[in-house]
């Protein structure tokens, strides 16, 4: 890990949804009273422990991280793939004294931005008029965090593979409005937020390739409707 000062590119800031509605020009005096902090870190880096605390929310520069839930027999469950101007951390860092049940992993190497959320709660002086589109900005967040786990959980329901995977494809055929689309996870990736063998996994998919329901390659797919 590689620590530095905050981040001074704001393009990618300003397609955050934590910095949705306030002009790119008050940027640089707003990270400074948050106590903005940048870290960069290597692929396979933990960037926040299972059952640590944390203060501040992370926004993702560069780069991706992985969401994971781990067992105590080491069984890794992804629950989330986070990318630039995307936020993470932030539910624990509104609630400083509660444990984090996940770990957060580099998924490549990335650069991320740390602010502290007591800084973005709190008025101030400076630039005040912003807290509450701030404030707002992050429940709107933490809405479509939910959204993201209530939907593993949607996926993660059917008792067979294919029922999770023709789930999750679904879902990605419905929200890109196109039966061919790319996915943000690999095929170790996607088996872990399956919750499924990667090797039964691929297996499946071969299945559904040969019946004809399903094109792939690496991570875009293509969904064949039957008449």
């Amino acid at each position: 890990m590689k620590k530095g000062g905050y981040f001074t590119d704001y393009s990618i800031l300003g397609r955050s949804p934590l910095f949705r509605g306030i002009p790119t020009g008050d940027f640089g005096v707003l990270l400074e009273h948050l106590k903005a902090e940048t870290r960069s870190y290597k692929k396979g880096d933990l960037i926040c422990h299972a059952g640590e605390h944390t203060n501040a929310l992370g926004i993702v520069l560069t780069g991706s991280v992985t969401i994971e839930s781990d067992d105590i027999f080491g069984n890794r469950s992804v629950l989330d793939k986070v990318g630039p101007g995307q936020v993470f951390a932030e539910t624990y860092a509104c609630v400083p004294n509660e444990p984090m049940l996940v770990n957060v992993a580099a998924a490549e190497n990335c650069t991320v931005l740390f602010l502290k959320t007591a800084q973005i709660l709190s008025p101030c002086a400076v630039n005040c008029r912003h807290h509450g589109k701030l404030i707002e900005n992050l429940l709107l967040v933490s809405a479509q965090k939910n959204l993201s786990l209530s939907r593993r959980i949607f996926h993660t329901a059917p008792k067979t593979i294919r029922g999770r995977l023709i789930s999750y494809l679904s879902f990605q055929a419905i929200r890109e409005n196109s039966d061919s689309f790319t996915i943000p996870f690999n095929r170790q990736q996607l088996a872990d937020y399956l919750s499924v063998d990667r090797s039964a996994l691929s297996k499946e998919m071969g299945k559904m390739r040969d019946e004809g329901i399903l094109n792939f390659s690496k991570n875009h797919f293509e969904l064949k409707r039957t008449s």
